[in-house]
Order: structure tokens, then sequence, then C-alpha cells
């Protein structure tokens, strides 16, 4: 585990953001798995500041996100492929027909959870994965729980993870209440892991995630296993 402390969150988006780069650079065919939520928004920013300037080229990169909402149209304002448009992917020069995320509107929900494990495996797996954390230490849409979950499952969202993402929408009943998320094994089996976390109610359970016992209880635990962790993060840990 590595762990690079920055001074705020503007920097800890530019280290981010530098470091994706330099994946796509020195791999231009990188598989990147990303995160949506207001911690990544700063890195997606800088990435297309970069993609602008001519520094990073995306062109033959792939991306697959963790999760997505059931029920939501990838249209609908509050889609994660809704926001991945929106913060990074129509923004850069990407093939959209290379960036993936779950199809929360599936007809079968188990049959689409076992596609993209399967999407997953048939791109070699990921190579640098991006995760926030959730306040109770969720990685993607993978809640506490009494075991770690391998593959991409739905999921039925616990109360904090509703209440906490009710802030995107009008009201807290509008939140939908089931996600698809990818399951431990393929963030796991990611070549390279950054971590980024910032605001001081992220400080205790980021303090329990990386220096705690390894947990399904606190599923951000398990990234203390992985043999290349990054985090970066202003936090006093």
């Amino acid at each position: 585990m590595r762990i690079i402390k920055v001074k705020n969150y503007e920097e800890m988006s530019k280290i981010a953001a530098d470091i994706i780069a330099a994946q796509i650079t020195l791999h231009p065919q990188t598989v990147l798995g990303l995160a949506t939520g207001s911690t990544p928004i700063g890195t997606y920013e800088r990435l297309i500041e970069l993609c602008n300037n001519g520094d990073v080229d995306f062109s033959q990169v792939t991306t697959i996100n963790l999760d997505e909402y059931c029920d939501l149209d990838p249209t609908h304002e509050q889609s994660y492929r809704y926001f991945m448009n929106k913060h990074l992917l129509t923004k850069v020069n990407i093939d959209l027909e290379n960036t993936h995320v779950p199809n929360g509107k599936a007809a079968d929900i188990d049959a689409e959870c076992k596609r993209y494990d399967e999407l997953i495996q048939k791109k070699g797996g990921i190579d640098l994965q991006l995760l926030g954390i959730g306040h109770n230490g969720h990685i993607g849409f993978n809640e506490p729980s009494d075991e770690f979950v391998m593959g991409t499952h739905c999921v039925n969202l616990k109360e904090s993870t509703i209440n906490a993402n009710s802030r995107f929408f009008n009201t807290t009943d509008d939140v939908p209440k089931r996600a698809i998320t990818m399951g431990i094994k393929p963030i796991m089996q990611a070549g390279r892991i950054l971590l980024i976390a910032s605001g001081d109610d992220k400080k205790d359970i980021l303090k329990k995630a990386l220096f705690g016992p390894v947990t399904p209880l606190v599923p951000a635990s398990i990234l203390q296993l992985h043999k290349n962790l990054i985090v970066v993060t202003p936090l006093d840990l």
C-alpha cells in the first residue's frame, strides 16, 4: 500500500489524474475501471484538460464502470451512464463503443450480471481501477455484508447509501433501491487500484478500511490485500 498525502481536494484530483494519464501513455490500450460520485469529478476534469492539451490520448482506451442503478434509463440525469458521459466520456477522444456501464434496465438482471463479468474477462481484466469509498465502507455498490460477493451482482442498497445519494434526487423516495455492481473479484484482480477520498466525513471509515481488520462489514478493507494499492487523500490518517 502506498499512501500519497496531499494538501486538498484539488491536489488529490490532479495527482490521481496524472497517475491515470501516465498509465494510458505507457499502455495506450489500457482498460480503465471507473467510478462515479462527487469524489472523482475533479479527477475527470483534469483528465479532460490533459486530453484537450494533447497530453493524453484516449483513442485506444477501454473503460468499464463499477456500477449502475437498476430501473434508470441511461438517459436519466441520475444514471451513471449519463454521469460518465457528462463528466468525462463525451469530452475526451474515446470511442463510446469502448465504454461500458451495466445495463440497469436489463429485463434479466442476473443475465446482465453474467454478461458484465464475461465482458471484463474478455477484455483481459482491468489494468487500473479508480475507486472512491462510501461512508459505510462500500466500494462500487458492494455494501457491508456477511461475505464478500465475488462476481457482478444486484444489491439492495443500504439506507445510509440511499440517504447519501438522495442529494442528487428531488426526494429520498426517488433514489433507486437497487443497483448492479461489479463484484470484489474483478476489482481485486485489477493490475493497480487507485483509491481517492476526501472530506472529514470519510476520515474514520478510511482509517478502518486501510488499517482495521479485513472484513466484509467494511468492504473496502479487502483492498489491504491488493499488491498494488495507491491511496491519494488530503485526510490525516
